[in-house]
């Protein structure tokens, strides 16, 4: 029977690989290799090092990083020992970061530079738990406080202390028990404060060893990690599966630097937020309206055999005239779009939020499969999944072994299974709002809305508490109509209005590189945003694309009125969580006087 004991999972993996490369990075502009053994040790120094700085079985520790070999090693030497690792999304700034070791009472920081060591200086004595501070980069002279030292101190300490420490620490890793907490993980707060989500080693364990049982992932496999390792995520599928099967984990440098990681890790497979779908999508079609006609109309005849071979191929219906046509295809279109994730991809992997149908579609015809997901960091995370050989476009899979999935009367969606938390850390208000015991088993009311269908497939349609209900009792769902407008070339981001309103409008920013490029040909020679998105030619240009978008909706969703917005929603501005979802309330205060103006009479 497999043990759900993170650290032991990790020292078998070490064990049975030791001279095979776990993890890449890029330094000096090259990446560079860490195999099994060298991060076994590392690990194990860490571990002793962290006993030396006082940190006992259960306390906890945080990491305030981007995504980095460090973050793995501090993780399996915070779990070596028993305790338990609090991530801090490094987006976050000294206030937020405060709160998140405040209330999980922190006693030891991983930090990954000196932008990151300032805030904790700012905070430290606030903090009163607080004791050290570990810095993965080199610290500059004047801030080498007291309570601060390096991760390769923290290592040679932990080294130098061995003889000592190293009683306590197998002590320590052998009393784990699967059911003790391994990590508190802060929601990203979109509707509140954050709440400090309880994961056990089970919870992560049990999710990540029956989610490979329909994801199939071996050591063979390579993943680029750019989704943030706060992030329940990517930490699961990026990381800790990796982990398990002795793969490779290649780190992306920023998610700025995707496109071009992409091609030097060559990755099998990536974890993403539709974001960078969306994104991808947009960058293939503005280069193919780029093209000359005939490029143009070999594009869109591949994209058509892609779509009837992919539907061709999922019946057993293929015939040797459409082979022929989709290995011309594959040749002339499919292989240079596959060049540019590094050649080597066998699959997306999708998460975090809905991903729109039509993207589903538009890449599996090129060859490029995406695989959508569903969960919560409330269920570590994943409650259902797609499979390679059995997906349906639009939904999000069919539960994975072990995990339970039905709808309440409301519509909202219901989970049980060993991935799903003890509750959220000193909050017992809130996790009896989530938890319930429903004829003596527990479940989790996961707070979306959805239906399944005949074959079991779960379909998404929208946040509960994010439905909008309008002033004539008409409930709608903004996400469905939100992804329809980002389906058009000149939208990036859009958010749907409508609560107690008498009809729907819409905040949109566009998409300025289109815009831009259409301002070209009106011969328009505006730079200023703000002064572009008010000119009467891209008024007209907007009322045209999203009337025609707004045709088939019923009359009481369609977007009356809209907003469209100079620059992008942000994370630095507060408006996107760190996974890029949309913080609605957020939105609706920065842009209050907007929204009134497009319900004056």
């Amino acid at each position: 029977m497999v043990e759900y004991i993170i650290p032991k999972v990790f020292q078998e993996t070490v064990a049975n690989n030791r001279e095979k490369v776990a993890l890449r990075y890029k330094e000096e502009g090259v990446y560079k290799d860490i195999l099994y053994n060298e991060f076994g040790e590392r690990v194990h120094n860490t571990a002793l090092g962290l006993l030396t700085l006082g940190v006992e079985f259960q306390h906890r520790v945080s990491i305030i990083s981007k995504n980095r070999p460090e973050w793995a090693i501090a993780d399996q030497g915070i779990q070596m020992l028993g305790a338990i690792n609090v991530p801090i999304y490094d987006t976050l700034n000294a206030p937020q970061m405060a709160y998140i070791i405040d209330n999980s009472e922190g006693i030891v920081i991983f930090c990954e530079d000196e932008a990151q060591l300032d805030k904790v200086i700012q905070i430290k004595e606030k903090v009163k738990s607080l004791q050290k501070v570990v810095v993965m980069d080199p610290v500059p002279p004047d801030k080498k406080l007291d309570y601060v030292l390096t991760f390769d101190e923290l290592m040679a300490l932990g080294k130098s202390e061995q003889a000592k420490y190293e009683p306590v620490l197998q002590e320590n890793l052998a009393k784990i028990k699967e059911d003790d907490l391994c990590s508190l993980v802060y929601t990203s707060g979109t509707t509140g404060p954050p709440k400090g989500v309880m994961l056990t080693h089970k919870n992560f364990m049990s999710n990540v060893f029956e989610t490979l049982k329909t994801v199939p992932i071996n050591s063979d496999d390579c993943v680029l990690s750019f989704l943030p390792l706060s992030h329940v995520l990517e930490r699961m599928a990026g990381y800790y599966s990796m982990i398990c099967v002795g793969g490779t984990i290649g780190y992306a440098v920023s998610i700025d630097t995707v496109g071009d990681n992409m091609g030097e890790v060559q990755p099998t497979f990536m974890v993403s937020v539709p974001r960078l779908y969306e994104k991808m999508y947009a960058r293939i079609l503005e280069k193919v309206e780029s093209d000359s006609p005939l490029k143009q109309k070999i594009f869109h005849w591949a994209t058509s055999v892609g779509t009837e071979y992919l539907i061709a191929q999922k019946k057993g219906e293929t015939s040797l005239l459409l082979n022929i046509q989709f290995a011309i295809a594959d040749h002339l279109v499919f292989s240079k779009l596959k060049q540019r994730t590094g050649g080597k991809l066998r699959f997306f992997v999708s998460g975090g939020a809905p991903l729109a149908k039509h993207l589903g579609e538009f890449f599996a015809s090129a060859g490029i499969l995406i695989l959508e997901g569903y969960g919560l960091t409330e269920s570590s995370p994943v409650i259902t999944a797609n499979r390679i050989e059995n997906h349906k476009f639009g939904s999000v899979g069919l539960p994975i072994p072990g995990v339970e999935v039905k709808i309440a009367e409301d519509g909202e969606i219901l989970a049980r299974g060993p991935n799903i938390m003890k509750g959220y850390y000193k909050n017992e208000e809130a996790t009896r709002e989530a938890l319930e015991e429903i004829e003596g088993d527990i479940w989790l009311h996961t707070g979306d809305i959805g239906h399944l269908d005949e074959d079991g497939f779960l379909f998404i349609t929208d946040r509960k508490k994010e439905i909008i209900v309008m002033s004539n009792g008409k409930n709608v769902a903004p996400q469905p109509i939100e992804n329809l407008l980002k389906s058009n070339k000149y939208i990036s981001q859009a958010i749907l209005i409508g609560n107690n309103r008498k009809y729907m409008a819409a905040l949109i920013a566009p998409d300025f590189d289109q815009l831009n490029r259409f301002a070209q040909e009106k011969d328009l020679s505006i730079s200023d945003p703000e002064e572009l998105v008010t000119t009467s030619e891209v008024r007209a240009l907007f009322d045209n694309e999203i009337e025609e978008l707004m045709q088939d909706l019923p009359r009481y969703e369609k977007v009356k009125k809209y907003h469209l917005l100079p620059r992008d929603l942000s994370q630095e501005d507060g408006e996107l969580t760190p996974t890029l979802k949309a913080k609605r309330k957020v939105i609706d205060q920065h842009f209050a006087k907007e929204i009134e103006n497009l319900y004056e009479e």
